[in-house]
This record gives C-alpha cells, sequence and structure tokens, in this order.
C-alpha cells in the first residue's frame, strides 16, 4: 500500500500584500458607479441635475473605500496547504487549502493555487466564506502528469466583505518541493499476486531438501560423515556432546530489475496504468517500466527475496543493492522517481559488466528495455546473452502498438502498403531477436505498455514456483 511517509509536508504562511497597490474597486462598485451616467439623462432637460451624478458617484467611491478600511490586513489571514496522498502518476491527488480568518469580518475570497504543469494542467481555482477565526478548507484534486522534482507557487488570495465594494489582493509563500513517484498499486490489486506468492512459499517449504544450500534451518547431533565446518561448538558446549548445524535450501533470492534509460524509453505509450479511470493519458515507456518495477519490487519483497536496481543510460543513474524492508522499499521509490530517460542510446555493454560485479552469484533479473530497430544485431541483445550464464533473465521489450497497428492494416493505396510492410519487417525482426535470447534460456516478453505490469508479476511467480533461481 502507499506510504504515508511519501505524502509532502504541509506547509503554512501568513498572508503579505500582493504588490503596492493591493487593492481594487470590485465589478460592483464599477456597476454603480456605471450607474450614475444615468442621472445624465434628466441633466439634458434640467443642468442642475446633472451634478446628481457627481454626488452619486462620489458616494459610491466613498462607501468602496470605507469598505477597504474595513477590511483585514494580508497578515490577519493565514493559509496552510496539506496533501491526502502521495502523488503519482495514474491516480489522483486530494489537496486542502485551509484559510484561517484571525479578523472580526466576514470574508468572501477567491483563491488561485499555483501548481506546476507536472502536477496540473491549470491553475486550480475556489472560493470560499471564511468567517471569523473559523477554519475554511477547500478540497480539489489534480492528476499528476509526469514523475520527478517539481515546486509548486504562492497561493493567491482576493478577498472582500459581504458588502462587495472594494476587494484586496495577497499572496501566501506555499513554496515547496514536491517529488511525484511512478504509479503505486493498492493493498486491493495487489491481493490477488500476494495470496499466489504465499501459496507458493507454503509450497516450497513443505518440499525443500534438508542440507542444501547454506541457510540456517535447525540443530542436530553430530552423524559420522558429517562435515566438520558444521560443528556448532557453543551448542556443543551447553550439551555435553557434538551439534552440528543443518542448512536448507535459500530461501530469500537477489532479484535485479534493470531498467534502460537511454532514447528509446522517451517515446511515448498512450494507455493508462491499472486503477486508473478515465481517458487514457500519455506516458513514456519510462513511466510504465517504474510502474512495472515498484509493482515487482513489493512482490518480491513480500516474498522474502531481496531486490535491487541499476538503471542506465550513458552512464549509471541508480545503482541500489539488494535489501529487504519498508525502508529498502522507500528508498527504491524515490530513486525511481528521480528517473530521467536520456536523448542519446544507453550503453548496454556498460551496465551488464557493472551488473556482473556487482551481483556474482545467480540471481534473478528484470530487464526493462526496447529493441533498436539497426540493421545489426542490438547491443542490448548481446547484453543479455552475456548475463544468461551466470543469471536467470526476464528480458521485456516494450512493444509499440503503433507500429502492431500498421503491419496488421490492409493498405489502400502504394504508401500504405510500403508502410505495411516496413512494419512486418520491423515485427518479424523483433520477433526473430527474442526467439534467440528464448533459446539460450531467457524468458523474453514482448507487450504495450499497459499490459506490462500483470505479465512481468505472473512471470516472477512462475520462477518462484519453479524454484528456477
Amino acid at each position: 500500500m502507499i506510504s504515508p511517509s511519501l505524502h509532502p509536508e504541509p506547509v503554512r504562511a501568513a498572508f503579505e500584500p500582493r504588490g503596492r497597490a493591493a487593492f481594487a474597486l470590485t465589478p460592483r462598485s464599477l456597476g454603480l458607479l456605471a450607474a450614475g451616467f444615468l442621472l445624465l439623462i434628466p441633466g439634458f432637460y434640467v443642468s442642475r441635475l446633472s451634478y446628481a451624478m457627481l454626488v452619486w458617484d462620489g458616494l459610491v467611491l466613498l462607501a468602496a473605500l470605507l469598505d477597504g478600511l474595513r477590511l483585514p490586513k494580508p497578515a490577519q489571514i493565514s493559509a496552510e496547504r496539506s496533501w491526502s496522498n502521495a502523488p503519482c502518476l495514474g491516480s489522483k491527488t486530494e489537496m486542502e487549502i485551509v484559510i484561517e480568518n484571525n479578523s472580526r469580518v466576514l470574508l468572501d475570497c477567491r483563491l488561485t493555487d499555483d501548481l506546476p504543469a507536472a502536477l496540473a494542467a491549470e491553475p486550480a481555482t475556489g472560493r470560499l466564506q471564511v468567517f471569523p477565526r473559523v477554519p475554511a478548507r477547500l478540497r480539489y484534486r489534480v492528476r499528476p502528469r509526469e514523475r520527478g522534482d517539481c515546486e509548486t507557487g504562492a497561493l493567491y488570495l482576493r478577498y472582500r466583505s459581504p458588502f462587495g465594494l472594494a476587494e484586496k489582493w495577497a499572496k501566501a509563500p506555499l513554496a515547496q518541493a514536491v517529488r511525484i513517484y511512478p504509479a503505486l498499486r493498492t493493498g486491493e490489486e495487489q491481493q490477488i499476486f500476494l495470496a499466489r506468492s504465499r501459496q507458493i512459499e507454503l509450497q516450497l517449504r513443505q518440499a525443500r531438501q534438508r542440507g542444501l544450500g547454506r541457510d540456517f534451518e535447525s540443530l542436530r547431533e553430530y552423524r559420522e560423515g558429517d562435515d566438520l565446518r558444521d560443528l556448532c561448538w557453543t551448542a556443543t558446549a551447553r550439551r555435553g556432546s557434538l551439534i552440528t548445524r543443518q542448512y536448507q535450501t535459500e530461501r530469500s533470492q537477489p532479484v535485479w530489475i534493470v531498467l534502460d534509460c537511454g532514447r528509446l524509453m522517451r517515446g511515448s505509450a498512450s494507455g493508462s496504468f491499472l486503477g486508473e479511470s478515465g481517458a487514457a493519458a500519455s506516458y513514456t515507456k519510462l513511466d510504465h517500466a517504474c510502474s512495472t518495477a515498484v509493482a515487482l519490487a513489493q512482490l518480491a519483497l513480500y516474498s522474502g527475496d531481496r531486490v535491487g536496481l541499476l538503471a542506465y543510460g550513458q552512464g549509471i543513474q541508480q545503482r541500489f543493492l539488494p535489501g529487504r524492508g519498508a525502508a529498502h522499499l522507500r528508498q527504491m521509490i524515490e530513486l525511481l522517481a528521480q528517473l530521467r530517460a536520456e536523448p542519446s542510446e544507453a550503453d548496454h555493454l556498460r551496465a551488464t559488466a557493472m551488473l556482473n560485479q556487482l551481483q556474482p552469484r545467480r540471481s534473478l533479473i528484470l530487464w526493462l528495455t526496447d529493441l533498436a530497430e539497426t540493421a545489426m544485431r542490438p547491443e542490448v541483445i548481446d547484453g543479455a546473452m552475456q548475463l544468461l550464464r551466470r543469471h536467470v533473465l526476464l528480458f521485456v521489450a516494450m512493444a509499440q502498438p503503433e507500429v502492431e497497428q500498421i503491419a496488421q492494416s490492409r493498405p489502400v493505396n502504394v504508401e500504405g502498403m510500403f508502410r505495411a510492410a516496413a512494419a512486418q519487417e520491423l515485427a518479424t525482426r523483433r520477433e526473430i531477436l527474442l526467439a534467440q535470447l528464448a533459446e539460450q534460456g531467457a524468458l523474453t516478453l514482448d507487450l504495450a505498455p499497459e499490459a506490462l505490469t500483470s505479465a512481468v508479476l505472473n512471470q516472477y511467480l512462475k520462477v518462484k514456483e519453479r524454484a528456477m533461481v
């Protein structure tokens, strides 16, 4: 489930004047002033009556001035912005603005919250009536559009009294740094995978063999033929007889998530994350890859495995050694939120060499990438071949639905025929490359980004069930 610690901290500040002349007439005052021109009509017949317009406008301006002086100073009003959930892709984030009025005047407030484009396409607006010394609350929702760090702006306020003849302008410096995370699955969405993981763990626990591996299982009396290196001298001293340690196959396996952050992952993939409602938004392939990485990390940590992360472009962007626990998952989510796709091709062989150095023992590797359309064999395939000598590899190529649609379409002209032929050739080449990896023992997937997460989790559970690592 989404950790409360991912929420941005509430920020609070008092309002301050917006500029030197933070005072203006309202449309009601301007309408009353315009109504004074109606007094010019009788002024055509009786010249003395034309002065009535000046008297009327003077009274309106005097009333507006008195109404403006009655309004409290901006420092007497304070605001607080809080977040009900962590801002992440694929779900709406609810925010709350609390306005406190420490004066004795009922205020009619119009608010504009300056939010960055990564959070909302337009600034959030609202209207409140704020009673004296009674907090007023305004809630609204935004749908984050980009991962990473952004900064919110100030909260702008226009407030007037119930007479509505004058208003003052103010702003509250509620700027704060906000981090937008990858799509996070809720506990309800993970239940089916977690239940299956628990079932597999029970099956393996019943079928595991003692004496294999180096995971401590229990103590027993020494028997002829046992390895002397397994003797437990502390237990031997307590019992007065030789006691040896008994081991079992390791249940906690290292799982590495390798993310390609090269130019191919910058491509947009129209689709929605699981649990997202409404019209499909446009996210990058890297966004979908990060969402899948979070879901797999949650499931693997729940299953008792240790999870690591390696994200690379031309260089290594993030390197996080395998670990377990809620703090480890939190740190991984923080790192995934900061990943950025680079405009150049990623150095796959460098990432392969780094991974072999960091993980010399056998492990499960999830590699999320895409295949470059080149005449030669892509470098990522060569890197995957090297990993297969030592590790279990789940190689995931993120398909391009638009290319598949063109390949399956029926051309109506010569240009369409060439486009369809080129798309079919690209699809055939991808199939051949992935088939070559499968022949070497890799598990391969070629899926549209929106179907990626569920397929990867199912493959992970199959690996666990077959004890392939």
